[in-house]
């Protein structure tokens, strides 16, 4: 009888730890990111610049966490870009300040030094680090640079966000001047439980957030993010903004194209579950023939549904908003806004559609804006309350699917 005791209990103490493994078992997921490119000359960073100086940048992250990493670009740039020390710390705005939480600061390694070298067409990724975050948290990141160039550099002009840039190796950002930039940032991860997950957006200057309120958060995957997170179901997804102002799916445009950077962009982001298809509308715009530009949209839209379907991610399709009235807008045009639009709400290969389309349109002319969501009357990028109504327009309960897509679909 004490054997059988010794062996139950035995029994009882692994199963316990094997329950505690479970419950506590973690992935990286996205909870940040942007999408990298060569800074245009006009965008680069102004005087002092780079190079021997220190910049802060500021982040809003999505989901929270207590561990992270960092990843950094150097991928466009022509010189290697010299890094001395990072550091992260709370920041005590979303942009319209350098001040920081400094009992909060953590410094970063990179296979454990301070300091990294990155080559040029590099990305690196820091070790982890122990940083405690909360859902929307606004994040410093704070480099020191030692030698890198101002004139070829790798990162994200449409931030949307102010960053700040000080003469020498220095935490003192009194006169430090401002750009509406980021350089060299890439994305931040953090360990999440395995149930956490990230969707990843491609998109153009629509989802880059112009017409969007300078640091106020205010892009339409930022209202989708705070309606994400206070969702209880959906309170782990974060959303990570793959947005390129003037970015083509197909050719021209700014940054690589949507084609060029899916697989960074997209499928390859820590811990990504889901994709929304939100790109378009400049293709569309410089078409010579909108229907021929449109299918050859859909044929890039279902080689990114096969191989993200292949990692068992879902993908969605969001249906481009209307531009009559801008100069994009041809009857032509117009004809492969609706085809491409028509596709999405047919095929039984996406996972779903997101109609950003209604959530913006003006109901007397669906092929308008509808003018109380005009931003400077371009009639193709929404002001402030226009990404509010895209935002709140998403079904949420797209994103309370956790079985992988081939698993669900078996």
């Amino acid at each position: 009888m004490r054997l059988r005791h010794i062996a139950s209990s035995i029994l009882a103490l692994l199963a316990i730890a094997t329950f505690t493994q479970c419950t506590t078992q973690k992935h990286w997921v996205g909870t940040w990111g942007t999408a990298g490119q060569l800074v245009e000359p006009h965008n680069n960073p102004p005087a002092p610049g780079l190079g021997g100086n220190t910049i802060r940048q500021i982040v809003q992250v999505s989901i929270g966490g207590e561990e992270v990493r960092l990843q950094l670009t150097n991928e466009f740039s022509k010189e290697p870009t010299e890094i001395i020390a990072i550091e992260l710390a709370h920041a005590t705005t979303s942009g319209s300040s350098s001040d920081i939480d400094e009992g909060t600061t953590v410094s970063l390694t990179f296979g454990g030094q301070s300091g990294i070298t990155m080559q040029p067409g590099e990305i690196v990724t820091s070790d982890p680090v122990k940083f405690t975050m909360g859902d929307r948290q606004n994040v410093a990141i704070t480099i020191h640079y030692g030698k890198a160039s101002s004139t070829s550099v790798s990162g994200h002009p449409g931030s949307r966000t102010t960053s700040y840039i000080a003469s020498g190796n220095t935490t003192d950002f009194t006169n430090a001047v401002r750009t509406d930039h980021w350089y060299n940032i890439k994305g931040i991860d953090v360990l999440a439980p395995m149930e956490a997950g990230a969707i990843a957006i491609l998109g153009n200057s629509i989802t880059d957030g112009r017409g969007s309120t300078t640091n106020q958060q205010d892009r339409w995957p930022d209202v989708l993010s705070r309606r994400l997170l206070g969702n209880k179901p959906t309170s782990q997804v974060a959303v990570l903004n793959m947005g390129i102002g003037g970015n083509c799916m197909l050719g021209g445009g700014l940054g690589p194209t949507g084609r060029q950077r899916y697989q960074r962009d997209l499928i390859n982001q820590a811990g990504v579950k889901w994709i929304i298809l939100f790109e378009a509308v400049n293709d569309l715009g410089y078409a010579r023939d909108g229907v021929h530009s449109a299918n050859m949209i859909i044929d890039v839209y279902k080689q990114i549904i096969q191989e993200a379907h292949e990692k068992g991610i879902y993908v969605y399709g969001a249906t481009i908003t209307p531009f009559k009235n801008n100069g994009y807008y041809t009857e032509d045009h117009e004809k492969g806004r609706q085809h491409l639009n028509n596709w999405m709400r047919t095929t039984d290969l996406l996972d779903g559609v997101i109609e950003l389309e209604h959530a913006v349109r003006d109901p007397q002319d669906p092929a308008s804006m509808h003018k109380d969501y005009l931003f400077e009357n371009d009639y193709l990028h929404p002001n402030a309350k226009g990404y509010e109504a895209m935002g709140g327009i998403v079904d949420l309960e797209l994103f309370t699917t956790r079985k992988p897509w081939s698993e669900n679909k078996k």
